[in-house]
Order: structure tokens, then C-alpha cells, then sequence
């Protein structure tokens, strides 16, 4: 959510006529994330004051954009509380802004909860498991453009920036998620339609309550498994202030098990396989923070992740297998029925 692209008040105003969301009244852009622009506009019609979000596409294109956005309207339409695209008269939701793809969402209510507890990951994990069920009737089919493939073409560009032990591992991970992949289990998965990068900072909570998921601009057709994975990569490791150590939280952990599998429960494939996606997970956000580190764009507001958290988190992972595939099946074994978030 960097600013590449420095949008006019004109430009946004003449915007949200178009989509009939009244007379801008403040263009706020957003410092945080990578990939896109993004801006906070706040409109006043008929004496109400709508709050939406302007992003401005910096690498997908107009040929990928309708896969996210029309899976966000599918969502809405389904019940699951995600940021509802803004359509023209004509029903188009696809925009356009100096030239490059853009669109406007619904603002969720809340803020993002960044050091959540057992209560909040039970919440995530059911509504995870509900958006997966519903994308089981969603039409269209996008692959996960951070996938395995992706995996395999950039670790080549990041390893002259890496040191001989990083490299080690790094490699070492890349062979056996590869060798993983190929293997029948992994094609018994079942798979869709997934978020991809449901972080802290992608889901909303006012007063307890889960209000939404949003920043779906990384999700593609993948398995609901890996989906968990980088869910509990994020919500279920042990947080200081300012740091963390990668470590898991067992707790945290079967928490959000339980209450995805008091929804949809996991196959005996997805059981087995749930440690190496973990480490699936780890890969993956490792390899492309150092790309985004050590390969940067240039921003007017820019916030690079730190790639060493994931190092961490992956380290901790291969070290633990054994008794992360414990605490895991232990908890995928025995599904609670979700409970409410209280604040």
C-alpha cells in the first residue's frame, strides 16, 4: 500500500461521480505494504459520508484484475463481510486512473488486531473456512501467481544477496516443496479460489467483533491448505512488541484449527501435508520480501518488510517438524464449534 502513483483530488473526484459515490471531500494516501497505490477517500452524497478505498494496480493488469475483483463481489453476495468493489451504471468495476487499472472498495468497519489471542484466531478460522466453502461456486479460475512456479524463478535473482547458510536453506526448502508438490498427496488436496496473504493487518475487528478481510489482490486458485498455513504462519507465532521470534503458539494454533474444522473439515490429505505447508508458507514470504528488499520500486511512501521474520519463521518450522505435526493433528483431530471474538 505504498504510493507509486501520486492521484489528483480532481482525478479521484471525477472518479467517484462516475461511480455515483457523491463529492470527495479529503484524498488520504495509505503508507504501509508494497504492491499497489493506495488512497483513503472520503465522499459526501445526500448528507451521508461514504468511505471507500482507491487502488491504483501497479503489476497486475487489466486481463488479471476481474479474477480479484469479481471474486470480492462474489463474496459479498455471499454473506462473507470483505470490501464490496463500486460499479458504474453499467456494472463495470474495473476502472481506469492515469492509465493503469484501478478500483474503489467499500472501507471495512474496525482496525486490524496486531497482537491477537485466542479468541480473535478462533474467529479467523472460521470465517476462513466459510470463504472457502463459498468459493466452491465461484466460476472463475486464476492460478496463485506466488506459487511454486514463482518460487522456482526467483530464487535465482535473491541468492547473490543471501549468505552461504541462507542460500543453504533456501535451497534445501525450494527442493523439498518441489518434491512435496509432486508427490500424490499433495495432488489429492483439495483446492479453489484462496486469500493467499490473510495476515493481522488483512482482517478487521471493531469491539471484538470480526468486521472483514480485505487485500485480496494476491489470492488465485491454489490449495485451502496453504491458505491455512500462511494464516497460521502470521496469527499463530509468538509476537513481542517489536519483534518475534518465528516461534508457534500452540494455543493460538488450535484455536484456529478447531474452529476452521467445526466449518469444513480437513481431509486426511490436508492433515498429513499441514507441517510442509507451513513451511510452504514460510518459503514463500521469505522469497518475496527479499525480492522486494533487495529489488525495490521506487514509491513516494514506501515500507519494506523486514525478510529475516520469515527466515525465522522457517527455521523454526524445519526444526520443529516433528513436534509441530503433533500439536497440529492433535488439534486437527478434535474440531470445537467456534465461539464469539470478545474484546
Amino acid at each position: 500500500m505504498a504510493v507509486y502513483t501520486e492521484v489528483t483530488f480532481a482525478e479521484a473526484a471525477a472518479l467517484l461521480h462516475t461511480l455515483d459515490l457523491g463529492n470527495l471531500t479529503e484524498l488520504r494516501g495509505i503508507q504501509g505494504g508494497i504492491e499497489n497505490t493506495n488512497y483513503f477517500v472520503t465522499s459526501e452524497r445526500d448528507g451521508a459520508t461514504l468511505e471507500h478505498v482507491l487502488t491504483v494496480f501497479e503489476r497486475l493488469g487489466f486481463e488479471q484484475l476481474p479474477f480479484y475483483l469479481h471474486l470480492m463481489k462474489f463474496l459479498a453476495g455471499q454473506g462473507i463481510p470483505v470490501p464490496d468493489p463500486a460499479a458504474t451504471e453499467k456494472g463495470e468495476i474495473l476502472h481506469t486512473v492515469q492509465g493503469k487499472p484501478s478500483a474503489v472498495v467499500a472501507k471495512l468497519r474496525g482496525k486490524s488486531e496486531l497482537t491477537p489471542g485466542v479468541a480473535h484466531c478462533k474467529a479467523v478460522g472460521a470465517m476462513l473456512a466459510r470463504m472457502h466453502l463459498a468459493w466452491r461456486d465461484f466460476a472463475l479460475s486464476q492460478p496463485n501467481l506466488r506459487g511454486l512456479p514463482w518460487w522456482n524463478e526467483t530464487v535465482p535473482v535473491v541468492l547473490p544477496f543471501l549468505s552461504a547458510p541462507q542460500a543453504d536453506l533456501v535451497r534445501t526448502e525450494l527442493a523439498y516443496q518441489n518434491h512435496v508438490a509432486a508427490s500424490a498427496a499433495y495432488t489429492a488436496l483439495p483446492r479453489g479460489p484462496i486469500h493467499a496473504d490473510l495476515f493481522r493487518d488483512n482482517v478487521m475487528f471493531e469491539a471484538g467483533e470480526l468486521t472483514g478481510f480485505f487485500d485480496f489482490y494476491f489470492a488465485g486458485c491454489d490449495t485451502f491448505l496453504f491458505d491455512i498455513a500462511v494464516c497460521l504462519n502470521d496469527w499463530c507465532v509468538h509476537h513481542t512488541q517489536d519483534a518475534t521470534d518465528g516461534s508457534h503458539d500452540a494455543a493460538r494454533a488450535q484455536a484456529l484449527l478447531s474452529a476452521y474444522q467445526a466449518v469444513r473439515p480437513l481431509s486426511t490429505a490436508e492433515r498429513s501435508l499441514l507441517p510442509a505447508m507451513l513451511r510452504a508458507g514460510a518459503l514463500r514470504f521469505w522469497i518475496s520480501r527479499l525480492w522486494d528488499l533487495h529489488l525495490p520500486r521506487e514509491a513516494a511512501m514506501l515500507q519494506a518488510h523486514d525478510p529475516t521474520h520469515f527466515e525465522r519463521v522457517l527455521r523454526d518450522r524445519t526444526t520443529h517438524a516433528r513436534i509441530l505435526s503433533v500439536q497440529l493433528l492433535d488439534a486437527a483431530a478434535h474440531p470445537t464449534a467456534p465461539q464469539p471474538v470478545t474484546a
